[in-house]
């Protein structure tokens, strides 16, 4: 599925929800502009896997960006129009997972 993933981001072929984009914004670490998110997903890796969800699953994705910051992109692979779906986006804390990678 990243693999997929990081395809659609080189082609362009993802949108934002309307709830990413607000926590992109609001993220009280600092806002997270689309090139942050754009590297995390690029060096990222799956952490968790929601196959459960629909219309399409979804995972969680944790990746740094060139500037070493940690990001959490939550999103959906739509097979059926070779698109991504970021759900959410946010910096993670470590009070709340142990390495940004395993929940506390």
């Amino acid at each position: 599925m990243l693999e997929a993933i990081i395809k659609c981001f080189g082609e362009e072929r993802y949108l934002y929800s309307q709830h990413a984009r607000a926590e992109m914004e609001t993220e009280e670490l600092g806002e997270i502009k689309d090139q942050e998110v754009f590297e995390a997903v690029l060096a990222g890796k799956i952490i968790e896997s929601y196959p459960e969800d629909k219309p399409y699953s979804s995972c969680l994705i944790y990746g740094r960006t060139a500037e070493d910051r940690p990001i959490h992109i939550v999103c959906a692979y739509a097979e059926d129009m070779n698109q991504v779906i970021i759900i959410t986006v946010y910096q993670p804390r470590l009070d709340q997972w142990i390495d940004f990678e395993r929940r506390r």
